[in-house]
């Protein structure tokens, strides 16, 4: 005997703002009790993340606080287009540490649908001069901390916290 079941989710434009409210949140939090960043400077990454969203191009990011190239804290946030049920959490937990000489990265990983002419249409829109970078992010000095989902509908980030 087998079974077999489809299921489907679908999504609006404004659940990915949704969603996204709930990151810019957390990283203009992260800018503020780090001071490695302006808000102002917090606020341009969620915008350009929030606008790849919208277009099916952002596949994850990731934010690190280091201190003289040493990883302090990371949350990392993949996109889930198929969450289904998931319960949506409150921002936050970021609250980050003043550290000697910080320094904020945020690497944004893009979908296989953003091709090169994509690119080049989507540049000018955005608000961050983003590069090609070989940061290494697999945070092996850092383990686990937490975690949390951000969703609405379809649609959401898993947060993973690292220290």
């Amino acid at each position: 005997m087998s079974a077999t079941e489809t299921v489907s989710y679908t999504y609006t434009q404004a659940d990915v703002e949704e969603v996204f409210r709930r990151f810019s949140t957390d990283i203009i939090m992260i800018a503020d009790s780090t001071r490695a960043i302006t808000r102002s400077k917090a606020e341009d990454y969620a915008h350009d993340a929030e606008y790849l969203a919208k277009r099916g191009f952002l596949k994850k990011v990731d934010v690190t606080l280091l201190s003289e190239n040493v990883e302090k804290k990371a949350a990392v946030y993949l996109v889930n287009d198929k969450v289904g049920d998931v319960t949506s959490q409150r921002p936050g937990g970021v609250l980050w540490p003043r550290v000697e000489n910080p320094w904020l990265r945020v690497t944004i990983w893009y979908t296989s649908a953003y091709t090169d002419a994509i690119k080049a249409q989507t540049q000018p829109k955005l608000k961050v001069g983003w590069s090609t970078s070989t940061a290494d992010t697999s945070h092996s000095s850092l383990s686990k901390s937490g975690a949390r989902s951000y969703a609405s509908n379809g649609y959401g980030l898993d947060r993973e916290d690292l220290t």
